[in-house]
């Protein structure tokens, strides 16, 4: 561990440190202290100086914890995970994991966190706000021997186990808008960016990205460009420390996976049925600079989206698609 994880470990409580006993504590002088403060600022984190007493942040930090994920994986998974990565800083988890060399094929899996992402990505382009230490920023990257003939319903059969997770800590009403959104009582609460690459009929690799509101700072509202919510408005004092929760996701996903390979999307198709956001109203679907307006009646066994227009059933795959619920 570097000299500026270890002072954010230190300051991890939200308690006054004094500078001499930061510095004694690290093993540098009190001028190197206040350089590795200055840098932790260009992660977006507010430390403030006391006079005479020292340096604190201003609120406590739950920072992710890789051996804790590896005993909510247990010895079965893990046996299938090449790593688990957890990074103070990264640009992006999926971006990491789409460039990282492969694996063996007898460890299909790797998993990479992140306290904070520079550059986190959502679909089309999108960027992912990503503040430190305030949501679950998580990857997961397998290998398939052969591709899938369903893969692009990974994305919703991921979105079921990550639903399936939150219940079973105390949200009630989580609501799944395709292709790849999490929601809350209409507002957005996570969402999941599946990337792959290999031939059909072959060996092929996925990352599934996910990245889920949990204690988001206020003046983060101003650079999201649609309602949103996070699980410390959901759950108030009762929500799921994240560093367990993170770890819970990483089972979940790991667990998702396996049961997809072996059973295929229709194993998940009730899940994510009687959570479904848009079945039954009216939607605003954008696809190649065209807008067209129908009734979505939900999704079939490979997971396209049904959408009624002008009498047409058509079927949409997971693409790039713009999808909007409009009544």
């Amino acid at each position: 561990m570097n000299t500026q994880d270890q002072l954010l470990e230190l300051l991890a409580d939200g308690k006054v440190h004094s500078g001499e006993a930061l510095a004694r504590a690290l093993g540098v002088s009190r001028a190197a202290v206040w350089k590795h403060l200055q840098q932790l600022g260009t992660l977006g984190l507010e430390i403030t100086a006391r006079h005479g007493q020292g340096y604190k942040l201003s609120s406590p930090l739950e920072l992710l914890d890789a051996e804790l994920i590896r005993e909510q994986l247990g010895k079965a998974l893990c046996r299938q995970i090449a790593a688990i990565e957890v990074h103070r800083s990264i640009d992006s988890t999926n971006s990491y994991l789409m460039e990282a060399p492969a694996d063996a094929p007898a460890t299909p899996g790797r998993l990479c966190l992140a306290e904070y992402q520079s550059a986190g990505r959502g679909r089309r382009g999108r960027r992912w706000q990503s503040p430190f230490g305030a949501s679950v920023y998580l990857s997961l990257r397998w290998r398939f021997g052969e591709t899938p003939s369903q893969l692009p319903a990974l994305a919703l059969a991921a979105g079921v186990a990550v639903a399936d997770t939150l219940e079973a800590a105390g949200v009630e009403a989580v609501g799944l808008k395709w292709p790849n959104d999490i929601y809350w009582r209409g507002r957005k609460l996570g969402g999941i960016l599946l990337e792959m690459r290999g031939e059909a009929g072959g060996a092929s690799e996925v990352v599934i990205g996910l990245g889920l509101n949990v204690s988001m700072p206020p003046g983060v509202a101003r650079e999201i460009d649609q309602p949103w919510v996070d699980l410390a408005e959901v759950l108030g004092s009762n929500r799921p420390a994240r560093p367990a929760l993170a770890a819970a996701l990483s089972r979940a996903l790991c667990q998702a996976v396996l049961r997809f390979t072996d059973e295929g999307f229709e194993a998940f198709v009730a899940g994510y049925e009687r959570r479904d956001v848009l079945a039954g109203h009216e939607v605003r679907l954008e696809q190649g600079g065209k807008i067209l307006q129908g009734k979505a009646l939900g999704i079939d066994t490979d997971g396209a989206l049904k959408i009624r227009i002008n009498g047409e059933v058509r079927r949409y795959v997971s693409g790039d698609v713009s999808l909007r619920r409009v009544s």
